[in-house]
């Protein structure tokens, strides 16, 4: 079974990792949902990949954890997106969990670089247990250590581990790694036959990232990924 994921949300027809971006992947048919979270200030989960505002709003200086949450809800982050999506801010966590579906898939980014948002796996996983979404979830992340206070903290939660880069035989260092990794989340470009071959060998399941071209797509379901990470309504919403 192939499974993808809508990669923060449909970008491509809302902001990325805002609400309408949800509820259009969702209303695309997407099974399967990625998304990034950070802390502000006061330590209330925010769903955003970068650190900063600058792309979504140029006028605002500094970094997610120099605002309280209620400062960062009076923040647009969507008028750069275009005219319909004004006033359009991050969400909370919660708020993204109040309206996805209990057999949508979520795939939960820890975005821990280059900022280090110290005791984020906790707070992350008490707001998980408090939603009734500890089942159908993947929390990911390119630092290996915060999978391993995830896990240190529930041993039951899938982990999925990321790769930007090349590194030698990755499915030996996930093995070895200590940490019950599920799946491996590799930048495409380097994806091939033997790669995919050795991780499932492993025992894991590979879904790269980001893959929004048909026939990258295509030669890759070849390869026998499990899916991948998309911004393109035709993949994810497959």
């Amino acid at each position: 079974m192939i499974l993808n994921f809508a990669h923060r949300g449909s970008l491509t027809e809302a902001p990325e990792n805002t609400l309408p971006a949800f509820h259009k992947a969702i209303n695309n048919g997407a099974k399967a949902l990625e998304l990034d979270v950070q802390l502000s200030k006061d330590n209330h989960l925010v769903v955003c990949h970068d650190y900063k505002f600058f792309r979504f709003n140029k006028g605002v200086e500094g970094q997610i954890n120099d605002y309280t949450f209620e400062e960062i809800k009076q923040i647009d982050v969507g008028k750069t997106f275009g005219e319909e999506f004004k006033g359009v801010t991050l969400p909370a966590l919660e708020e993204v969990l109040e309206i996805c579906p209990a057999d949508l898939l979520l795939n939960i980014e820890i975005k821990n670089i280059p900022v280090i948002y110290e005791g984020i796996e906790q707070i992350l996983l008490n707001t998980l247990t408090e939603y009734h979404r500890l089942n159908n979830l993947i929390i990911s992340s390119f630092d290996h250590a915060a999978l391993k206070r995830v896990q240190e903290i529930n041993s039951e939660i899938p982990l999925g581990m990321l790769f930007y880069y090349r590194i030698l035989n990755p499915w030996n260092y996930a093995k070895t790694s200590g940490l019950n990794i599920r799946s491996i989340h590799p930048n495409h470009v380097y994806v091939d036959q033997t790669f995919v071959h050795e991780c499932k060998r492993n025992g894991y399941s590979v879904y790269p990232f980001t893959v929004s071209d048909m026939e990258r797509y295509e030669q890759l379901l070849e390869y026998g990924v499990d899916g991948v990470f998309s911004n393109n309504p035709k993949i994810f919403g497959e």
